[in-house]
C-alpha cells in the first residue's frame, strides 16, 4: 500500500493526533537539517574554489590545504555524507514514526547516532585535506574512520527497523525502500571501502570500486528519495498513489537492475568485457524502471496539476522528477560504448552528476525541507517570496550548470578526437567554466536565501499550527 494521509486531522482524533505528534523528536530532526545545510554550503565552497580553478582565478594557489584538488574530494564527500545522508536520517525520523505510528528504538541512541555521524563527517573532511585519503571515488574516507561509519550505519538501521518490525497492519511502499537502504547501504558502504583497501588489487578493485560509486547512488540514495516521495507525494496532493503495481515494478526493478551496472564507469578498461556489456545492458533496463515510476508519480498528479504552481514543495518535488527523468535518460545514452568514446573524462559526465545530485535529490530534500520547518518549529514562513527565490534559483541555476557542461563536454570530446594539443580543449573550455562558475554562484546564492529564510523564520513569533507552504484552497 501507499502512504497514507496521516497528516490530515481528519483522518484522525485529537487524542490520536496527540499521540502522532508526540512519535517525533522534532529538536533532532532539526539539527539534522541545519547540519545538512552547513554541509551544503561547505561542499558549494569546494566546488567554487575548484571551479575558479578552471578559469585561472584561484586567489589561494599555493596553500596546500586549500588545494583544489583536496577540495574537490571534500565537495563531493560531504553532499553525499555530509548534506544528503544527515537530510535523510531527520526526514526518516520524521517519516517512519509517522507510517508505523511506533517510536524509534532509542531517542538516546538516535542522538548519540547524531553526534557520531557528525564526526565522522568532520574527521573525513579533515582526514581528506591533510592528505590521507583512499583512492575510491565517493571512498575518500580514511581507513580509521571507515568502522566507525560502518558501525553508525548499522545502528541506524537497528534504530530505525525497530518499528518498522513492530508495526501493525499493511507495509506502505515507502518502508520497502526505507528497509532495502538500510540493508543496502551498510553492505555498499563496507564493499567499497574495505574489499579495495583490504581484500582485492589491479583490475579487481577497479570493478570493485565502480559498483560501490554507482550503487551509493542506486542503493544508498534512490530508496531513500523514492521512499520519501512516495511519502510525501500522496500526503501533499491529499489523493493515493496512482499505480500500487507500478510501484512495486519500481522497487524491484531498482533491487534487479541496478547493483549490476557499476562498471559502466570503466569501459574500454581490461576489465572483463561480459562485464562491461552486462553493465551497459543493466544500465538501460533501469530507465525502463525510472520511467514507471515517473509515470506512476505524474498519474497522481493528473487532476492537480494546479498544484505545481500554488503548492512550493510539490514544485520542488515534481521539478526533481523532471529532471530525474531527463537525467536517466542522458545516462541510458552516455552508458554505450559508442557514447563513451566522445565523452568520457570530459565535462559532460560532470554535469551529469551535477544534474543527479543536485538537480534531483537535493531538490527534493529541499522540497522537504521547505514542507517540515514549518511544521517542526509551529512557525509559518518568514516570506514566501524568498522560498519562491530560494526555489527559482535552485532550479535555474543547476538547468543552466547541466546545459552548460553537457556542451562543454562535447566540445572536449571533439577535441581530442581530432587529435588536437590538450591545450586547446581547456581554451575552448573556458566559456563554458566561466558560465559555470555563474551559475554555481546562483545556486549557491539560493542556499543562503533559504538559510536566511529559516533564520528570520526561527526569530519570529510562535504561530501555530503551522502547515508550510500550502495552496490558499486547501
Amino acid at each position: 500500500m501507499n502512504a497514507p494521509e496521516m497528516e490530515s486531522s481528519s483522518a484522525i482524533g485529537p487524542e490520536s493526533a496527540a499521540d502522532l505528534e508526540r512519535l517525533v523528536e522534532r529538536k533532532l530532526v532539526l539539527w539534522y537539517y541545519f547540519a545538512a545545510l552547513t554541509y551544503l554550503i561547505v561542499s558549494m565552497l569546494g566546488g567554487l574554489l575548484m571551479a575558479l580553478q578552471l578559469i585561472q582565478c584561484n586567489e589561494l594557489q599555493g596553500i596546500e590545504l586549500l588545494s583544489p584538488g583536496r577540495w574537490r574530494m571534500l565537495h563531493t564527500n560531504a553532499i553525499a555524507y555530509g548534506f544528503l545522508a544527515n537530510a535523510f536520517l531527520g526526514t526518516l525520523h520524521w517519516a517512519i514514526p509517522r507510517l508505523t505510528m511506533r517510536p524509534v528504538l532509542s531517542k538516546p541512541l538516535s542522538y548519540l547516532i547524531f553526534a557520531a555521524w557528525q564526526i565522522v563527517v568532520v574527521s573525513t573532511a579533515v582526514g581528506i585535506l591533510l592528505g590521507q585519503a583512499q583512492a575510491v571515488e565517493w571512498g575518500e574516507t580514511p581507513v580509521w574512520i571507515d568502522p566507525v561509519a560502518l558501525l553508525g550505519l548499522l545502528l541506524v538501521a537497528v534504530n530505525f527497523m525497530a518499528p518498522i518490525a513492530g508495526a501493525k497492519g499493511p507495509m506502505y511502499v515507502s518502508l520497502w525502500y526505507f528497509m532495502a537502504a538500510f540493508v543496502w547501504t551498510f553492505l555498499t558502504y563496507a564493499m567499497g571501502n574495505f574489499i579495495p583497501q583490504y581484500v582485492v588489487c589491479g583490475t579487481n578493485a577497479g570493478a570493485i570500486a565502480g559498483l560501490f560509486i554507482h550503487d551509493l547512488v542506486g542503493l544508498f540514495v534512490t530508496p531513500l528519495g523514492w521512499g520519501l516521495m512516495y511519502y510525501f507525494v500522496p500526503i501533499l496532493l491529499k489523493k493515493p498513489i496512482w499505480s500500487h503495481g507500478l510501484s512495486l515494478v519500481g522497487f524491484w526493478g531498482l533491487a534487479f537492475f541496478y547493483p549490476l551496472q557499476g562498471i559502466h564507469h570503466f569501459l574500454y578498461t581490461p576489465i572483463p568485457m561480459f562485464l562491461q556489456y552486462g553493465a551497459v545492458i543493466s544500465t538501460i533496463a533501469v530507465e525502463f524502471v525510472v520511467a514507471t515510476v515517473i509515470v506512476n508519480f505524474f498519474g497522481t498528479l493528473y487532476g492537480s496539476g494546479r498544484a505545481v504552481v500554488t503548492n512550493l514543495p510539490i514544485r520542488w518535488f515534481y521539478t526533481g522528477m523532471i529532471l530525474y527523468f531527463v537525467t536517466c535518460f542522458q545516462c541510458a545514452l552516455q552508458v554505450t560504448l559508442t557514447f563513451q568514446q566522445l565523452i568520457h573524462f570530459t565535462d559532460w559526465v560532470v554535469g551529469h552528476a551535477h544534474l543527479v545530485m543536485f538537480g534531483v535529490f537535493s531538490q527534493w530534500l529541499l522540497g522537504i525541507m521547505t514542507y517540515l520547518i514549518p511544521r517542526l518549529t509551529g512557525k509559518e514562513w518568514y516570506s514566501r517570496t524568498l522560498c519562491e527565490w530560494h526555489y527559482w534559483l535552485s532550479a535555474t541555476s543547476i538547468v543552466v550548470m547541466f546545459l552548460d557542461l553537457t556542451m562543454a563536454g562535447l566540445f572536449q570530446g571533439w577535441s581530442w578526437s581530432s587529435m588536437q594539443y590538450w591545450d586547446h580543449s581547456t581554451q575552448v573550455s573556458q566559456p563554458f567554466w566561466i558560465v559555470r562558475v555563474f551559475a554555481g554562484l546562483a545556486m549557491f546564492s539560493g542556499q543562503i536565501v533559504f538559510i536566511y529564510n529559516i533564520y528570520r523564520t526561527l526569530s519570529g513569533p510562535r504561530t501555530a499550527p503551522a502547515t508550510g507552504l500550502q495552496p490558499a484552497t486547501a
